[in-house]
């Protein structure tokens, strides 16, 4: 008979356990016979990967990587949940945005998200949405003391509050019932828009909410921590964190100074965050979050229990395509579920066709249940804390949490949030990072796809009616998509005034077997730029190159074969394209030594995974002429 040890039946019970030594050799020895001559230790050196704001990926991670401990959900630091049942009884808020300026068709598109599963709403209000007047009509027939209602009214929040609260009493809501927040964000607007003259104005205007709140709406927040103009300006996760703590600290002085306890200011505050399809770095910015604005509480003298922080998060708009719309489908799952996991309060899934304009009914539905599958038929609300305990999100947490920080004070050192938008501490640090992140773009190590991968030229453009124009003049917006959309709006505009695409003619050498790989590379490159790709379906040698080319209609060649091939034939068929009358020629892949004989037979380029595909594309469509 068998007896089983306490801990219950194991079945790796009679195997040893490998050491770190063990597996750091077995991987060193696969990178050497892959190439790469290093010692053991340096194994995972090798295969990590660097993130933003100085972080690091590594492949391994185990129990003595763990971090400090995260404390418990619903108690200081928080990391694991600003409530100790976190979302497992009803999952998060779906929270759903609306800006269209019409409040007739706004009130159809409300009442039709609450009847089919969104618990609270997002209104812009103002120049940028729903004119203030038209609130009233927006909420007809909205069980106000049922769905709270978050306002995003810009310099108009306190119009817009007060008329909210008008509607309250005029609909017989009871002050206890009143659920939402009134959207005051002065900072946030001030970096939107780059006007600083109203901040204190617009400051003490949101304090004297915030006491009203506090002493007659107990369920109802007043102010607006939103970290989405730094995210849209291309701020990394750490930069997105760091301002949104300086932002909090510059409001909780505001609101102190009007005579609020710390604990009643901090209680006013709702932080807006960012979530991408990168999903375990949304997990950890959300719960170091909650851990940095912890620290910050405690550092004011609250008590323990004012340091939870409630959290909305929005799918990122960065993200977001305009071609290829569909994709962003599984983008903003991906984003939603991070937010969820990450232990966010509130969830926002932007519509697919959010980068378009304003959504239509069936973007609006995808976008609701897109939070409605995950809770409700995946049950991932219903795990408190799901990452907790995963060495690597820990890690990753802790490291963010203090890349944040570090953050957060060198704005405090330049006189707080306000200062450091005014002296353009803050762009010029967001716009840094972009630059960095765009030549990744460029070289599609951070690949787009529908856009940079994979491409479609003949899906026809998704319309939608225009969105009303939103604050600017601050930050500016950024977009992953935005180098390849200005080059596939200049292909757009040649098929309108020429009735075709510019092309390129794909010289495909020798079998299927040999071509293929770098063909398909080819088109993928080009196309990402407007491009099309043609070739013929028999593969071309130098003596029918010339003949096929012609045929093509396309300005450029490119020669797509196996190193082999090109050693034999790549000169004589680069000769045969330039006498045909090709602008420029490239070749697919690396020349190594034949750099020179390929270059004196007329290839102008080479093209290769890695390199800066938007340098190539532009250089394309500046050699074909198109404007």
């Amino acid at each position: 008979m068998t007896v089983l040890p306490e801990d219950g039946f194991s079945l790796a019970a009679e195997f040893p356990d490998a050491t770190h030594e063990q597996w750091q050799s077995l991987v060193a020895g696969v990178l050497r016979k892959a190439g790469k001559d290093i010692p053991d230790t340096a194994a995972e050196d090798v295969l990590s990967t660097a993130l933003e704001d100085g972080l690091t990926t590594r492949p391994l991670y185990t129990a003595r990587d763990g971090a400090l401990s995260a404390g418990y959900p619903g108690f200081a630091p928080f990391t694991r949940g600003g409530t100790p049942e976190g979302g497992a009884v009803s999952g998060w808020d779906v929270r759903q945005r609306h800006d269209r300026p019409d409040p007739v068709r706004t009130n159809e598109a409300v009442l039709a998200d609450l009847e089919n599963g969104v618990t609270s709403l997002w209104l812009t209000v103002g120049p940028a949405g729903v004119p203030v007047s038209g609130l009233g009509t927006v909420l007809d027939g909205v069980y106000l003391d049922l769905a709270p209602v978050v306002l995003d009214a810009g310099a108009e929040f306190d119009a817009a509050a007060r008329e909210l609260l008008r509607l309250y009493e005029e609909r017989g809501v009871a002050p206890e019932a009143a659920l939402g927040n009134l959207g005051a964000d002065p900072l946030g607007h001030a970096a939107r828009t780059g006007q600083y003259a109203d901040v204190a104005g617009h400051t003490a205007a949101a304090a004297g909410l915030a006491a009203l709140c506090d002493q007659r709406y107990p369920g109802l927040r007043a102010l607006t921590v939103d970290a989405l103009p730094y995210h849209e300006a291309g701020g990394s996760a750490a930069q997105e964190l760091g301002c949104s703590l300086a932002t909090g600290v510059a409001l909780l002085r505001a609101l102190t100074a009007a005579g609020l306890p710390v604990e009643a200011a901090c209680g006013q505050l709702e932080f807006r965050y960012a979530a991408t399809a990168d999903q375990f770095l949304t997990i950890a910015k959300l719960r170091a979050a909650r851990r940095v604005w912890a620290r910050v509480a405690e550092a004011c003298g609250a008590d323990a229990t004012a340091g939870a922080q409630r959290q909305h998060a929005v799918t990122s708009s960065v993200m977001m395509t305009r071609r290829d719309p569909w994709v962003n489908m599984l983008r903003t799952t991906v984003a939603s579920l991070a937010a969820g996991v990450g232990g966010a309060d509130a969830v926002t899934v932007l519509p697919f066709d959010h980068a378009l304009g304003l959504p239509d009914a069936f973007a609006r539905r995808i976008s609701r249940n897109t939070s409605t599958i995950l809770v409700e038929e995946s049950h991932v609300g219903r795990v408190i804390d799901p990452a907790g305990g995963s060495w690597y999100v820990e890690q990753l947490t802790d490291e963010l949490a203090h890349a944040a920080w570090d953050w957060f004070q060198e704005i405090e050192r330049a006189g707080g949030q306000e200062a450091a938008l005014r002296s353009g501490l803050v762009s010029e640090r967001l716009g840094a990072t972009w630059e960095s992140r765009k030549k990744n773009l460029a070289k599609r190590r951070e690949p787009v796809t529908g856009v940079s991968e994979f491409p479609l030229l003949a899906q026809a453009p998704v319309e939608r009616d225009p969105a009303p124009a939103a604050p600017s003049g601050g930050l500016p917006k950024v977009r992953r998509d935005e180098a390849y959309e200005a080059l596939r709006a200049r292909s757009d505009a040649h098929l309108a005034a020429t009735g075709a695409r510019p092309r390129v003619f794909l010289a495909a050498l020798g079998p299927a077997a040999a071509h293929t790989a770098r063909a398909s590379f080819a088109a993928n490159l080009f196309q990402a730029g407007g491009i099309e790709p043609v070739h013929d379906p028999v593969s071309v040698d130098a003596a029918s190159a010339a003949e096929a080319f012609s045929r093509s209609g396309a300005n450029v060649a490119c020669v797509c074969s196996s190193d082999a091939l090109y050693a034999e034939q790549a000169a004589p068929v680069a000769e045969a394209l330039k006498s045909a009358g090709a602008l420029r020629v490239y070749l697919a892949g690396r020349p190594g030594e034949q750099r020179e004989t390929y270059e004196r037979a007329g290839v102008d380029e080479f093209v290769v995974a890695g390199g800066d595909a938007v340098a190539v594309l532009t250089s394309v469509l500046d050699q074909i002429g198109v404007a």
